[in-house]
């Protein structure tokens, strides 16, 4: 199968309703897109992710009122959630209606649900009647993509077409919640931050668990992992600690290229800057697994805002 990259919606239509995968872009990562309500289509984006059927898919949809459509109890705290924070890096666990096939819930009786930013996936989802489930477009626990040609560097010849938006602008996933009660729980920490979802959601929590069997996309414990070995700590003390090899450093700030052994440093933000930081996050990781080097490290950043998902993403890489 050949792969094509373009900005034609109006293609990317007509293979969806035509039960094809395209990559979407959003202002999280590349999603690989299928309708939703199509088992056979869903079923093949688990095929080329060569995703496990118990990690369940988020499904994006175009609206606000599209909520009701796919998801019945819903609290009135997830209408606040989306009418503040839609469209945007949030995607909220509810019970789904019977329309969503079991695949893409993975059995639960829940379902994820998200409105995404980016313009050109919002034109696509607003001329289509149905939602599509879209997990990162790439191999399943492997480092997701924030660049079309990312998505047609790693599975090229798997789908027909690649929607390209351009850089994804925020760089890691959605953050997911779900709710018990009056609570707001954070099952997988992302582009929106604890302290934000605090401002409307006051009893707000996390609830990161990591599991074999998730209730939310994105909580297995290795995940986002690069091909070569991956530790975290203190970036010196692990520099002596693989002396007499290549090592690759991933950084946030501290530039360590003329440090013997050190074969490529990638700094996320030479200001600090964490979102600057999660923004370039999954590039730096993936130059560093391309590059001719034994071992990759690096360094957690400070534990604040989005830096909590930074820190998370670097966890599961390096589990």
């Amino acid at each position: 199968m050949k792969t094509e990259i373009g900005k034609q919606v109006d293609k990317a239509v007509a293979l969806l309703c035509a039960g094809e995968l395209v990559s979407i872009p959003t202002e999280t990562v590349y999603g690989l897109a299928a309708n939703a309500l199509n088992p056979n289509a869903v079923f093949t984006i688990f095929k080329v992710k060569d995703r496990p059927s118990f990690d369940p898919l988020i499904v994006h949809i175009p609206k606000v009122d599209a909520i009701d459509l796919y998801a019945h109890s819903v609290p009135r705290m997830a209408y606040d959630l989306a009418m503040t924070f839609w469209p945007g890096p949030l995607t909220l666990i509810l019970p789904r209606k019977s329309n969503i096939p079991d695949l893409v819930s993975s059995g639960l009786d829940t379902v994820g649900l998200r409105q995404p930013s980016h313009p050109l996936t919002l034109e696509l989802l607003n001329q289509l009647d149905f939602p599509l489930a879209a997990p990162s477009a790439n191999p399943f626990g492997y480092i997701s993509p924030t660049t079309a040609l990312h998505v047609f560097d790693q599975l090229q010849g798997k789908l027909p077409y690649i929607l390209d938006g351009g850089p994804c602008r925020v760089g890691v996933e959605s953050t997911i919640v779900g709710f018990e009660g009056d609570e707001v729980f954070i099952y997988r920490l992302g582009g929106l931050t604890l302290e934000e979802l605090r401002k409307v959601a006051p009893h707000c929590y996390l609830k990161l668990n990591t599991s074999s069997n998730p209730v939310a996309p994105g909580m297995l414990k290795s995940h986002y992992a690069p091909q070569h070995p991956f530790y975290l700590g203190h970036i010196g003390k692990l520099i002596e600690q693989f002396s007499g090899k290549r090592i690759g450093v991933l950084s946030l700030q501290k530039n360590y290229s003329d440090i013997k052994g050190v074969k490529v440093n990638e700094i996320l933000s030479k200001d600090g800057n964490l979102d600057e930081a999660a923004v370039k996050l999954f590039s730096a990781m993936r130059v560093l697994d391309a590059s001719s080097v034994d071992v990759i490290i690096g360094e957690f950043v400070p534990d604040v805002g989005i830096g909590r998902a930074i820190n998370d993403r670097l966890n599961r890489a390096a589990s």
